[in-house]
């Protein structure tokens, strides 16, 4: 039975992705941690990190880390396969329609109306990895003892270095999971 749930909850996942990995965190949010309850948000953060980490596109990384975790190696390629059938299937047939109907104008409307939802996918998303790296318990917190500092100096110097001098991105996520290790490891040692 749980492939059978881990199968569906991917189908729809990958079927409504629209705007690619990012747009489909809060999808995947939803059915692994609000509708199956197989993860917390903090678990499912961990996984998305691992996910950015390791080659591949995020939501079908996700998926492989969420099919091993729920349901060990069958569940793993019962989840990617999930995520990725929809899409295999709809990129076959826009390629059709779109070699067959490029010229038609209420075509590019379509296209044209789907990026602001992209973009509010996108934004949810991100919104919701940053409270969980900002907060310790993975939930915004109006009590500042709940803020973890070093995570959002962290979050602060990556993103002055990445707009200012545009380094390597895999550069600045080396170097903040050093200095995320080097604080950890002082703060364990100096209390």
């Amino acid at each position: 039975m749980i492939y059978a749930q881990l199968l569906w909850s991917f189908i729809q996942i990958g079927l409504f992705s629209i705007g690619g990995g990012y747009a489909s965190l809060p999808l995947i949010e939803h059915q692994v941690v609000d509708v199956h309850g197989w993860l917390t948000p903090l678990q499912l953060t961990d996984i998305i990190t691992i996910s950015q980490m390791t080659p591949g596109p995020i939501a079908l990384n996700a998926a492989t880390f969420v099919g091993t975790r729920v349901g060990g190696l069958p569940g793993a390629l019962v989840a990617t396969f999930g995520c990725v059938l929809p899409s295999c299937i709809i990129v076959l047939a826009l390629a059709w329609v779109y070699t067959k109907y490029k010229n038609l104008g209420i075509l590019r409307g379509i296209l044209d109306g789907l990026r602001p939802a992209v973009v509010a996918l996108i934004a949810s998303a991100g919104l919701t990895i940053l409270v969980s790296a900002f907060f310790t318990s993975g939930a915004f917190s109006a009590n500042l003892s709940d803020v973890n500092g070093v995570n959002v100096v962290i979050f602060a110097v990556c993103l002055i270095v990445l707009r200012k001098w545009k380094p390597d991105p895999i550069l600045v996520m080396v170097g903040s999971g050093v200095l995320g290790g080097l604080a950890v490891f002082a703060l364990q040692y100096l209390n």
